[in-house]
């Protein structure tokens, strides 16, 4: 039986692993769970599945949730990083699942590493913002890592057993997102509810902006290069609007293999945790007649200029991809706060990069200081369009 903590239970990612989980109880015991804000749903699944700790933003939280569950179950409830970090290398535990959004998942996710964990990884951030030293750490204490975004899971599904041996290049797929097909100067007028209506996934609302800019696909890219040991040339984005095709790997001999599959996390959640067995989803099963036709598309830059920002920093390396992310977390935020346009988060992501050439991430000190120093700058720089 696999014992899980879960990173982020509230999240759609996490809800989706529950889901999954219950469906096999004979397999998986949830130890623990963590929830930032959203506490009578964190209580709700202590209720249903009983875990021993349950860990919140702060102490405020913390009391509210002990208040949910007094008499009612046995969880103990923790706050604050690094009671995090405590339950990402509990000893008894063997599996995290990462799906903390944003920076904030970086030292939890850090900490499995360092306790050798099987880590189910949908923290995309721990890659783009510190993919050298997670990636050191992940190998000198002997943890897994499984990815759990649809498209690096797809990747990894289709990629040989050991090493890149034959493999031409990785094609990432990409929905497109909302605007895929809107006139170029509509996007001047994009609300913070248009852009969270991803025509195909059910994801929380900063990683949907993010798929509506296509700064998603360019983190997933700069996750690629760090998952799958592969340059920044040979790893291509693909416009499919269906998102059946999740991703695919393309080979010397011509060979080019795709994972396929309805649209929905529990797929991937499923198949890395009890990877390299397969278990029942939920998921229904794929009707390619349905289906119908398949498009695939070459992105256009001029509309998601946040994608090519995403490969600049990566070939810019160093501490650049640090300060891509953070600058798109502060855009990204001001936008649903409605005091930045949608247009504007690539204008705020590519000033702050402008600005911050050459910051050094060799360090997980070093990588926290280029991402404050990016927060810093995009954030005057939002202030001062507003």
């Amino acid at each position: 039986m696999r014992k899980l903590s879960i990173l982020g239970a509230t999240g759609s990612i996490g809800v989706s692993t529950l889901d999954v989980v219950a469906r096999h109880p004979e397999r998986f015991e949830v130890v623990a769970l963590s929830g930032h804000r959203q506490i009578r749903k964190l209580a709700g699944q202590c209720l249903s599945c009983a875990p021993r700790y349950a860990v919140v933003a702060d102490d405020a939280a913390a009391g509210e949730l002990r208040a949910l569950l007094a008499g009612r179950v046995g969880t103990e409830v923790l706050h604050g990083i690094e009671a995090l970090e405590f339950i990402a290398s509990l000893p008894e535990v063997d599996t995290v699942m990462a799906a903390i959004v944003g920076a904030a998942g970086l030292r939890p996710t850090l900490a499995s590493a360092r306790s050798g964990k099987r880590i189910l990884l949908a923290n995309k951030e721990a890659l783009v913002m510190a993919g050298g030293v997670f990636m050191h750490e992940v190998h000198a204490h002997g943890a897994t890592l499984l990815p759990i975004d649809s498209e690096h899971n797809a990747v990894f599904q289709c990629m040989p057993v050991k090493g890149r041996a034959g493999v031409r290049r990785i094609l990432l797929t990409a929905s497109g997102g909302p605007f895929r097909s809107s006139p170029l100067d509509a996007l001047d007028h994009v609300t913070p509810e248009q852009a969270c209506a991803h025509p195909n996934w059910d994801m929380g609302r900063k990683i949907s902006v993010d798929s509506a800019t296509m700064m998603n696909k360019g983190l997933e890219v700069i996750e690629a290069h760090w998952l799958f040991d592969t340059p920044a040339e040979s790893i291509d984005v693909v416009i499919h609007p269906q998102s059946i095709v999740h991703s695919m790997v393309e080979y010397v001999d011509g060979s080019v293999l795709a994972q396929m599959g309805n649209p929905d996390m529990r797929t991937p959640i499923a198949h890395a945790l009890d990877w390299p067995h397969r278990i029942d989803s939920g998921v229904s099963a794929l009707d390619l007649a349905a289906a119908a036709d398949l498009v695939f598309e070459r992105p256009d830059f001029a509309r998601f200029p946040c994608l090519a920002l995403a490969f600049e920093a990566l070939r810019a390396a160093g501490g650049a991809p640090t300060v891509l992310n953070a600058a798109n977390e502060v855009a990204v935020s001001a936008f649903l706060e409605r005091r930045l346009g949608f247009r504007a988060i690539a204008d705020v992501i590519a000033a702050t990069l402008e600005t911050l050439p050459d910051q050094p991430a060799r360090t997980l000190d070093e990588v926290f200081a280029a991402d404050a120093a990016a927060r810093a700058v995009a954030q005057r720089i939002v202030e001062a369009r507003t």
